[in-house]
């Protein structure tokens, strides 16, 4: 049973994360806040006193501290709980990402949408009380993404992805379902996924690289096969590239890519 700390400055807000949270059986206890700086006091007593506090679900646009200011302050914790953002805006989803964030949430909420965060909560809550090693179980774990269509929130899996296009200050995700931008620079993306087994084979292309199929060299320059496509591979990647592929067949991946002409 998850025990979890929901923070947001508006009381309407806050009584109704925290009744959705309090209706979902996983969850033991939930405890709130009405800003962040008081929050961070009573989690630090929390945490001294030896108690088990799993996730922190806070807004962050909040008068003083703001969510991602108690975030950054939450590394100073030997074991920091996790965080799910719960927001009105979508502009600080790169940061959110960039510091951790098990999820971003669009207010208003969806009941379903905070039931896949509270998923992913106690997923990871187990992981910290196996005494998993965090990074590695995340490069193991499937990530779900979440993309903004016609006013409603959905959720593209990383493992769907095969491959990455920068569009300015967005990435169009692609997957064998169709094509998703989410507003996320390229090289925010390729460092959190890099241990997923995504590389760069063009300043702005990411591929995952179980979806390359073929190496082809044609006229000394690379293409990797990725499903239907044929992608581009630029002469400061192919090295890194032809490398992997090799690193894969040695080590007898069925799905390993061979070179083509």
């Amino acid at each position: 049973m998850l025990r979890v700390l929901a923070i947001d400055d508006e009381v309407p807000a806050l009584e109704e994360l925290a009744y959705l949270l309090r209706a979902d059986p996983r969850i033991e206890r939930v405890l709130c806040a009405g800003e962040a700086a008081g929050a961070l006091r009573d989690l630090s007593r929390i945490l001294v006193a030896g108690e088990r506090l799993d996730a922190v679900f806070l807004d962050i646009r909040m008068p003083g501290l703001d969510g991602l200011d108690f975030t950054r302050l939450l590394t100073g914790f030997a074991a920091p709980p996790h965080v799910v953002f719960v927001t009105a805006y979508d502009d600080c989803a790169v940061t959110a990402y960039e510091l951790g964030a098990l999820d971003y949430l669009l207010k208003p909420v969806r009941p379903e949408r905070l039931s896949e965060a509270v998923r992913r909560v106690g997923e990871a809550a187990r992981r910290r009380a196996a005494g998993g090693d965090e990074p590695q179980d995340r490069a193991e774990e499937d990530e779900m993404v979440p993309v903004e269509l016609a006013g409603r929130t959905r959720l593209v899996s990383r493992r769907s992805v095969t491959h990455v296009e920068a569009h300015g200050d967005y990435v169009r995700l692609h997957t064998e379902d169709g094509s998703f931008l989410v507003r996320m620079p390229l090289a925010v993306l390729a460092r959190r996924w890099q241990s997923a087994g995504f590389i760069r084979i063009h300043r702005s292309t990411l591929v995952a690289s179980a979806h390359i199929s073929e190496l082809h060299f044609d006229g000394g320059r690379a293409a990797v096969q990725v499903g239907g496509e044929l992608l581009p591979v630029s002469r400061r990647h192919t090295r890194e590239v032809r490398d992997l592929l090799v690193r894969r067949f040695r080590q007898g991946d069925p799905g390993s890519g061979q070179e083509g002409t």
